[in-house]
């Protein structure tokens, strides 16, 4: 078993961070046999979508050795999504979407021919059996039927382009409130959902081995 932890935001002592760790720490609990690729994009060199992002529609055996050079962090960022059988997602709300580090990362893993394809029936993602689970910190809330429902481009966004690349098993973990003064309490109620999700995953991967 895999685990791919990203993280997004650039602040050593961010909420999503501590319970990114977290998620690691009760995964490696349930799995101690398993492996956690660590990817923090805060550190990571991401290039940006510019015209050389072209040779994604060529044949691999038609690349020069610049536009190699070019998709070699691409190729990097989608082999470890590949590779995972979980991947935990810490991804802040900043002004009511995504860290730009999350994006860039997004925009190098949502490729055409690697993780998406279009046919006749239009896009299919080809990414597929990973369970997802995207770790949120919002300084409001954003419940459904609320009347700031509708200033979440953070969730919605999430689910529909990773399952665009084929990740469609995607559970959200928000800890929201970060602005209020019941903050704690959100961060202890997020805590208390990691460990239930990371236990209904391992109970379900026992029920399919067993199964088989």
């Amino acid at each position: 078993m895999r685990l791919l932890q990203i993280d997004s935001s650039a602040r050593a002592s961010s909420v999503t961070r501590k319970l990114t760790a977290k998620f690691v720490e009760e995964w490696k609990k349930n799995h101690p046999e398993g492996t956690v690729i660590n990817r923090d994009l805060s550190a990571t060199v991401l290039p940006q979508i510019t015209d050389d992002w072209g040779a994604t529609y060529l044949e691999e055996s038609k690349l020069t050795p610049m536009q190699r050079s070019y998709l070699s962090v691409s190729d990097k960022l989608i082999a470890e999504v590949e590779a995972s059988d979980t991947i935990v997602i810490g991804a802040p709300m900043y002004n009511h979407t995504i860290s730009a580090p999350l994006k860039a990362w997004i925009d190098q893993v949502v490729r055409m021919g690697k993780t998406m394809r279009y046919g006749a029936d239009g896009p299919r993602g080809l990414l597929k059996d990973k369970k997802v689970v995207v770790v949120t910190a919002r300084g409001g809330a954003y419940e459904k039927g609320s009347a700031t429902e509708a200033f979440d481009f953070q969730a919605p966004y999430l689910r529909h382009v990773l399952g665009a690349i084929g990740l469609t098993d995607v559970t959200f973990i928000h800890a929201e409130k970060q602005g209020r003064p019941d903050a704690e309490m959100a961060v202890v109620a997020a805590t208390a959902q990691i460990s239930r999700v990371v236990r209904e995953q391992k109970h379900a991967v026992t029920q399919t081995q067993t199964t088989q």
